[in-house]
Parts: C-alpha cells; sequence; structure tokens
C-alpha cells in the first residue's frame, strides 16, 4: 500500500472517530437536557380550608390574610368531650381548633366516577377527595381527555376512615373494604379511572409525604416514564385520635393556631384538604400551547439521619437538602427571593429551619438582594401529607401573580431567631414580588416527622407570545355533564365566570371548552359574539 493511500485510510479512520464523537456528545447533550429540563406546572386543583375549593379561591384566602382555622366543626367529634387543657389527661386533647374543610367529606358523586353506592359507602373519602381534585386539575390543564402516558404520585399517611368506621365493627367488611381503604389504592383508583399507564405510587413519609410525591413525579417525566403526572397529596381529620396522640406529645398549639417564627410559638393546629399539580416536561408544555404557571427547576429528599431523637430535625440534613436541590436546579442561592418554610410553629423546629436557610441562602447576596420568608401553616394549618403541596400551591400562585402573601401570627420574632441585619424578612402583609432585574425564584420545603425532609426550587413561568386568535364574528362554547342537573349546574358556573373576568377572551374560552375538556353525554352548545 502507497503511502498516498495508507494517509487516506488514516484519514477515514480520524472522520470516522470525529463522527462517533460528536454523536456520543449529542447523545450526553440530550441527555443532560432531558435530566436537568425544567418541569412545568400546567393545572392545579385543590380544596383547602376557609371554602378555597379552587386555586382561584385560596389565592384571594392568601392576598387578603385570612385565618381559615375554626373550632371542630359538628359532625366530626364532639369538641367539649375530647377537651381539657391539660396535655396529661388520658383520651383527651387541649385543643378544639383545627383547619376544616367547609364541604361534608361524605359527599360525592360516584355516578359521575362510575362507582356504585355501595362500593362508595366502603371508601376513603381521601380517595373520593383525590378523584374530584384530580378531575378539576386535569381540566384546568386543558387535558380533561384521557392519555396513557399518565402518571400519578400521590402523598397519604392517615386513614382514620378505616380504624374507626370500617374495620371497627368486623361485620361492615366487605368486598370493597380492602380497595376503599388501602393507602396504596389512593394512587391505583385514580390511574385506573383516568386510564393513565405510566407509574402510580402512593408515598408515606409523613409531613412530606406530597413534596416528595412531586420529586419523584419529576425524576419520572424526566426518564420518560410518563407524558404528564398528577402529583400531590391528601389529609382528612375524620376522627379525634390523631389530634389526642398529637396532644400528648404535646405538638399541639394551646391556642390553635401556627405562630410560625413567632415568640409564642408553642406548636401546630393540625388541618385537612387535598391538591394535585397537573406537571409535564417544559418542552412538551410549551409545544401543545399548555397554560404553564410555574417550573420546577430541581429538587432534592433526604433524611435526618441520627439526630438526637426520632422526630428531633438535622440543622446539617436541612442544609446538606437545600444545596443538593439548588444544585439539581442550577440555581445560585442568592437567586432565591421568597421561601416557603415548612414552619410548623414549634420553638425547637422554626429557629433550627431558619438558621439552615440563613447559612444556604445568605450565599452571595448583594445588599439590596431580600428573601422573604412565610408558611401556608399560618393560614390553614398543617395538612401533614398534603402540607409539601399547600405550600407548592400557594408559591406557585404567588409566582404567577407576582405576589408575596402575607404570613400570619407574627407579633415578636423568636428570640432563638436572629434575623436583624440579614437579608431576610417575614413580610406580614402581602406585598409585590419585584424581580429585580432577575427572574422570580423560589423554594418550598417540607419535613416529615420522623426524618424525610424535600425540598423544591420553583422559578416562574417563561414569557409565551401571544399566538393571537383568528377574528370570528360568532363563538361556540360546547358544555356537557353526565346529567342534566349538573348540566345546569355547570352552566351557571360558566356564566358567573364570564361575568366575574371580562378581560378573558371569548375564543380562549370557548377553545379550552371544546379541546381541553371531556365531552360528556349530556351536552348543551352556546353560540354568542360576547361574554
Amino acid at each position: 500500500m502507497s503511502e498516498l493511500d495508507q494517509a487516506a485510510d488514516r484519514q477515514a479512520v480520524l472522520r470516522k472517530a470525529l463522527l462517533e464523537i460528536r454523536r456520543m456528545r449529542a447523545e450526553l447533550d440530550a441527555s443532560e437536557r432531558a435530566r436537568t429540563e425544567p418541569i412545568a406546572v400546567v393545572g392545579i386543583g385543590c380544596r383547602f380550608p376557609g371554602g378555597a375549593a379552587d386555586p382561584d379561591a385560596f389565592w384571594q384566602l392568601l392576598r387578603e390574610g385570612v385565618d381559615a382555622v375554626v373550632e371542630v366543626p359538628p359532625g366530626r367529634w364532639d369538641a367539649d368531650a375530647f377537651f381539657d387543657p391539660s396535655p396529661e389527661a388520658p383520651g383527651k386533647m387541649y385543643t378544639r381548633h383545627g383547619g376544616f374543610l367547609r364541604e361534608d367529606p361524605a359527599l360525592f358523586d360516584g355516578d359521575f366516577f362510575r362507582i356504585s353506592p355501595r362500593e362508595v359507602l366502603s371508601m376513603d373519602p381521601q380517595q373520593r377527595l383525590l378523584l374530584e381534585v384530580a378531575w378539576e386539575a386535569l381540566e384546568r390543564a386543558g387535558h380533561g381527555v384521557r392519555t396513557p402516558d399518565g402518571g400519578v404520585f400521590v402523598g397519604i399517611s392517615t386513614n382514620d376512615y378505616a380504624q374507626y368506621a370500617m374495620f371497627a365493627d368486623p361485620a361492615q367488611i366487605d368486598v370493597y373494604s380492602a380497595t376503599g381503604n388501602a393507602l396504596n389504592a389512593a394512587s391505583g383508583r385514580l390511574a385506573h379511572f383516568l386510564g393513565f399507564r405510566g407509574p402510580a405510587v402512593t408515598v408515606d413519609t409523613a409531613c412530606s409525604s406530597s413534596l416528595v410525591a412531586v420529586h419523584l413525579a419529576c425524576q419520572s417525566l424526566r426518564a420518560g416514564e410518563c407524558g404528564v403526572v398528577l402529583a400531590g397529596g391528601v389529609n382528612l381529620m375524620l376522627a379525634p385520635y390523631g389530634t389526642i396522640a398529637t396532644s400528648r406529645a404535646r405538638m399541639m398549639a394551646a391556642d390553635g393556631r401556627c405562630k410560625t417564627f413567632d415568640a409564642r410559638a408553642d406548636g401546630y393546629v393540625r388541618g385537612e384538604g387535598c391538591a394535585l399539580v397537573v406537571l409535564r416536561r417544559l418542552s412538551d408544555a410549551l409545544a401543545d400551547g399548555d397554560p404553564v404557571l410555574a417550573l420546577i427547576l430541581g429538587s432534592s429528599v433526604n433524611h435526618d439521619g441520627a439526630s438526637s431523637a426520632l422526630t428531633v430535625p438535622n440543622g446539617a440534613a436541612q442544609r446538606e437538602l437545600l444545596r443538593r436541590a439548588l444544585q439539581a436546579a442550577r440555581v445560585e442561592p442568592a437567586e432565591v427571593s421568597y421561601l416557603e418554610a415548612h414552619g410548623t410553629g414549634t420553638p425547637l423546629g422554626d429557629p433550627i429551619e431558619i438558621d439552615a436557610l440563613r447559612a444556604v441562602l445568605a450565599e452571595g447576596r448583594a445588599p439590596g438582594e431580600v428573601c422573604a420568608i412565610g408558611s401556608v401553616k399560618t393560614n390553614i394549618g398543617h395538612l401533614e401529607a398534603a402540607a409539601g403541596v399547600a405550600g407548592l400551591a400557594k408559591t406557585v400562585l404567588a409566582l404567577h401573580q407576582g405576589e408575596i402573601p402575607a404570613h400570619l401570627h407574627l407579633r415578636e420574632l423568636n428570640p432563638q431567631i436572629a434575623l436583624d441585619g440579614t437579608r431576610f424578612q417575614v413580610p406580614t402583609e402581602t406585598r409585590p414580588w419585584p424581580r429585580s432585574g432577575r427572574r422570580r425564584v423560589a423554594g418550598v420545603s417540607s419535613f416529615g416527622f420522623t426524618g424525610t425532609n424535600a425540598h423544591v426550587v420553583l422559578g416562574e413561568a417563561p414569557p409565551v407570545p401571544e399566538a393571537g386568535a383568528p377574528a370570528a364574528d360568532v363563538h361556540l362554547l360546547p358544555l356537557s355533564a353526565h346529567s342534566d342537573a349538573a348540566l345546569a349546574a355547570l352552566a351557571q358556573r360558566y356564566a358567573a365566570h364570564l361575568r366575574a373576568h371580562p378581560e378573558q377572551e371569548l375564543a380562549d374560552v370557548a377553545f379550552t371548552a371544546a379541546v381541553g375538556r371531556s365531552h360528556l353525554s349530556h351536552r348543551l352548545a352556546v353560540p354568542g359574539r360576547s361574554h
């Protein structure tokens, strides 16, 4: 072989090697983009105390600084019979308060979800609530139709209904009792009803359950296991025994208020509710024109490890958690301008959390770069398994609205918390959330009382150019329901919505109703030129 031929062969080998290196580099870049791609929050469904039965009502409650904690309502338990001011009183609780839903948890439209009346009676109301909130979240996201690549991640810890209603009398146990009360059925039933074939996972890490569920949902999306995910949690207080247990452990606030960061902090108040967020990879959400409310930039989960006791928080673990979440999000500590704290309102936990936040988030922060800190528990109580997603929903709405809601019940800062001279503030009034020349970034923390911690880093949604709907003289608004009565009620809600939101384009409302909703058997189509 001539030297010329040998040189040509070497060049061919080098070209082939170069092409292979480029191919491998492209694969690595694609893998890295998939691993770090932001996750879009495209819908929220919720039921919270204070009549916050949807995200709009929840935001109104937050920005008006409403305290939604009430005395135990009739139909739950006899507050007088179980009350005793002494934490040592056996079988008693030293609080009469809680963050309770206004809606009766027993009310449920089984026909809509194709569940027989007999099976409904054996179902934990937490499962019923999840079905309703899941449907509403998907419709708000414009995903009313079934999608086989969906996944479900649900945080749930308590089962009052099984322990004190279904299984208290063995004679009441029937063929539906197992699926109606097993915690794993909380996610399985949702996936079954919605036709989802992706992962269906129930998470129980106590108070951090729902935020851990969100973390796992983001991992599943980035791994390509599913294309759309429902993630969140639920908690209902149907019996007094959980509050008796937390009273004996002296975890409860005597006045029934979470006085987070305050010198009077003496424990928390239990709350109930449900929230689910609809998540998609940002590229998919933008390609399909989904309404992006906020972005999940990164998240992290860890455990306290060998702290001084099982329920005692570990400041070192919290600092590590925050750093890992920021690293996963590719966010500098100084970029975070709001932190939704776990903030239960305990004299031990609050200072540990603030110390960890200061140690991490103060890094590189210029004099004018302030970080506000708050906790939704001051509004609605501690929702336990649903607490993390409650804080997440609050922060997503705050990013979307460009305001930071007031933190309640702060009169005098806990003397163990030093914020004077720092760049951290606790806002006691709702205030604007300025960008200060950069995007808005926030963190959400949730800590389980047995040591599992979660933190999620959020960013505001990217600007989306106006698509510009084609001009039309007449628009068609299609509505549907499972019955004539439900259809009439739906029409009334649409009428009220159109009256309350004259700024919304009628073309957008009609398009979403036509394309982003499931079409049921009882139907009504209304043509119109204006609201």
